[in-house]
């Protein structure tokens, strides 16, 4: 397979989450080509385990689906270098309540790879210590607590779509139920 060469990269927006860059590519047949790039600093989650098997999730309003969705507890780094096991543990207790130093890292996930570098590290919180939410002053979730059965019929039903959660669960469950 011929290559294609990026040959500029131009930075459209900044935002507080995402840059907006407009990309320059040459392509295998010469030609150059205009292609949108979304850059992220990266983020981690949390697959918080309780002692009795049953899962902490999230449920928040999400302004892209105008709905709310349950989800695995995540954030963005603070800074693009912030190690994501760092990351991972303050997001488990700034949203949940709870802490823990058994974080074990399940699996990396890209979570859209034609336009977006995002990377975001999958833990799973074992030994969770109650402490106090921290949370951002706009952000406001519930904090629920589900059996891995009922998690995964809510995926396959459907209710459950965000891909970083379906992801976490399904290898989760994959790798601890056997």
């Amino acid at each position: 397979m011929e290559h294609v060469k990026r040959i500029g990269r131009d930075l459209v927006y900044k935002g507080v989450i995402l840059d907006f860059y407009e990309d320059k590519i040459e392509t295998p047949n010469g030609k150059v080509v205009t292609w949108d790039f979304i850059g992220h600093k990266g983020a981690a989650a949390v697959v918080p385990v309780k002692e009795d098997g049953k899962l902490i999730m999230v449920r928040q309003y999400r302004n892209a689906l105008d709905r709310e969705t349950l989800e695995i507890p995540a954030g963005a780094r603070n800074y693009p270098e912030e190690p994501t096991l760092i990351c991972a543990s303050r997001e488990l207790e700034e949203e949940t309540g709870y802490r823990s130093d058994n974080l074990e890292l399940l699996i990396t996930l890209r979570t859209a790879i034609a336009y977006c570098n995002e990377l975001i590290d999958v833990y799973v919180a074992r030994d969770l210590i109650p402490s106090k939410q921290h949370l951002d002053e706009d952000e406001f979730l519930d904090v629920e607590e589900y059996t891995l059965d009922e998690l995964c019929q809510m995926i396959y039903q459907g209710t459950i779509q965000d891909a970083k959660t379906v992801a976490a669960i399904m290898a989760y469950k994959a790798k601890y139920q056997k």
